[in-house]
């Protein structure tokens, strides 16, 4: 039997059934990643720098470690106990330990950090930051025991590289501000392996130079500082001599350069020196160890010298000054006196017997115009009084007062004639009264049958009596 012809169209061999290929769902695929990732790779130290990192409030840290051609994912979590933890941050190269896998929800491959070592500058930050804890616990740091500068050093120990920037920068603002100042100098390395213990060895040095009075200190060179310029006489050997202080510095440079002035037994040797020590390491934001345990830190080398001479510097200015202050001071002293001089003779002016003559006899004037000025009013005001009583007195005279009265009495003669009965009478009226009782009847109606009245007239009284009902007077009104 033939078999059957294959259409072109078959595309079984390329899309096997369901029942011949295996199908993996997405956490299938990403488990089986997880574990062989987990198995073939395992736990890796990788180094790099940190990116994007975030702290959650988990207390879990999440962050990328790349390098110049890729980056990883990585978690750090919260009970993973790693040293400088909190120095963990973006743009810090740092050696990592830990387990690669893979985080599964998201399908990514990460690394579960066990271990991080800082690397470069932040490993030095680390012991930076260490050292200056422990020594600050032993009370290296502490502000009482720091001394205080003597205001006018006359010798001083300078511990710096005899090649560096630092040595001329001092030794310029010596020469410019205190130029009598005396340095013993002991040159030694301020930067790489081996420096530190130089630095330790010149400081206690000059503290042994200081502090002995017999015997002699070899590896010193003295310095001083002369009128025209300064220079270095080199001696191996020197009488020991009291030093007012110490100065350590050095020009400024990166954490690595200034890192000898990190180191504890540089910090030890200055702790220990018999007279105070000034350091000035670096720029102004440089801090090291030895500024934290000296007595006194300057943000540069030219800045410590001019701590260091300020007494001197200030003193010959004063000096120099003097003589124009000395002018100023008699100049001022001369017109105070003559200001005070000129007082005292204005004073006498007005004390003299002259001047109290004038001044009475000014006074006596005053009071001579004042008492004739008195006079003349008390004067005038009598004349006013007596003209006012000569006034009153005249019309109160008796003959004046008498017509007045006259005049007063005619008056009331006169109203009173036009009010009496009389004068009413004598215009044709008369006046009407009960005989008996003298009650005058003033309406017809108070009359009675028989009684007797009495009226008066002018010249006269007519007596009458009542015969019958009197009548009254009817008033006619219109409607």
């Amino acid at each position: 039997m033939a078999k059957p012809t294959k259409s072109q169209w078959d595309f079984g061999e390329l899309f096997p059934t369901e029942a011949v290929r295996k199908v993996l769902s997405v956490s299938e695929l990403t488990g089986n990643i997880k574990r062989l990732l987990e198995k073939q790779v395992g736990q890796v130290a990788v180094s790099g720098e940190i990116t994007n990192l975030r702290a959650q409030a988990s207390g879990h840290v999440y962050f990328t470690l790349k390098d110049a051609g890729a980056q990883l994912t990585c978690v750090l979590f919260r009970n993973t106990s790693v040293p400088h933890r909190a120095l963990l941050a973006d743009g810090q190269k740092v050696l990592l330990t830990g387990d690669v896998t893979v985080y599964e929800a998201r399908g990514q491959y990460q690394l579960i950090v066990s271990s991080a070592e800082l690397q470069g500058v932040g490993a030095l930050q680390a012991a930076f930051e260490r050292l200056k804890e422990k020594l600050a616990a032993e009370g290296l740091f502490k502000l009482e025991r720091k001394r205080k500068l003597p205001r006018y050093p006359q010798r001083i120990g300078l511990v710096t590289s005899p090649t560096g920037a630092a040595i001329r920068d001092v030794l310029h603002v010596i020469q410019r501000r205190q130029r009598g100042l005396e340095i013993i100098f002991v040159p030694c390395r301020v930067q790489g392996e081996g420096a530190a213990a130089e630095v330790a060895r010149a400081v206690r040095l000059l503290s042994l130079f200081s502090a002995s009075r017999a015997g002699q200190v070899r590896g010193c060179e003295s310095v001083r500082v002369r009128e025209t310029d300064a220079t270095l006489s080199h001696a191996l050997t020197l009488t020991p001599s009291h030093l007012d202080l110490i100065l350590v510095t050095r020009g400024g440079g990166s954490l690595e350069d200034l890192w000898a002035f990190n180191e504890e037994a540089v910090a030890r040797a200055i702790f220990e020196s018999a007279v105070p020590v000034v350091s000035a390491v670096g720029h102004e934001i440089d801090f090291t160890i030895a500024d934290f345990v000296a007595d006194l830190r300057a943000a540069t080398p030219s800045a410590a010298a001019e701590l260091i001479t300020e007494g001197a510097f200030a003193s010959r200015e004063f000096v120099a000054e003097a003589a124009a202050r000395l002018r100023q001071l008699a100049r001022q002293h001369l017109e105070a006196a003559e200001e005070s001089f000129a007082q005292v003779r204005h004073r006498l002016a007005l004390a003299h017997p002259r001047r109290r003559l004038q001044e009475w006899a000014q006074r006596l004037d005053d009071a001579g115009v004042a008492l004739a000025r008195e006079t003349k009013s008390r004067l005038r005001d009598r004349r006013h009084r007596f003209g006012q009583a000569a006034l009153h007195l005249q019309r109160l005279k008796p003959t004046a007062q008498l017509a007045v009265r006259r005049e007063q009495l005619a008056a009331l003669a006169s109203r009173l004639r036009l009010l009496s009965p009389d004068n009413v009478l004598a215009r044709g009226y008369s006046i009407t009264t009960d005989a008996a009782t003298g009650k005058v009847i003033s309406r017809a109606e108070q009359a009675k049958p028989g009684q007797m009245l009495r009226t008066r007239v002018q010249h006269g009284e007519v007596e009458s009596i009542v015969k019958g009902e009197p009548k009254k007077r009817v008033r006619e009104t219109s409607e």
